[in-house]
């Protein structure tokens, strides 16, 4: 999951994401608010937040392209194991990945 500062931004990394195959889905959520500490202020943004959804053998690869895309000095990029999933979508997902 990462966030950003447009809905704009955050479709460009997810068609990125996708074309690149580097995850197999990529979510654009509605704006949230942000409030976070940044160069010693506290800071309030609208923020749009992409969740991936990609495979363990992927996540490497589409973290170096956030980083290498994403126009924020200190990204956000948080990965979330999947303990569960059903077979069928976790199939999907490394078929999509692959």
């Amino acid at each position: 999951m990462t966030t950003t500062d447009s809905e704009e931004t955050a479709e460009r990394l997810a068609r990125g994401a996708i074309e690149g195959r580097l995850a197999a889905c990529a979510q654009v959520g509605a704006p949230v608010t942000s409030v976070y500490r940044w160069n010693d202020a506290v800071e309030t943004a609208r923020e749009w937040q992409v969740l991936f959804k990609t495979s363990q053998v992927r996540y490497p690869e589409l973290e170096r392209y956030l980083l290498q895309t994403h126009d924020y000095d200190t990204p956000e990029i948080i990965a979330t194991p999947i303990t569960r999933g059903g077979a069928g979508y976790l199939s999907w997902v490394a078929e999509e990945t692959s």
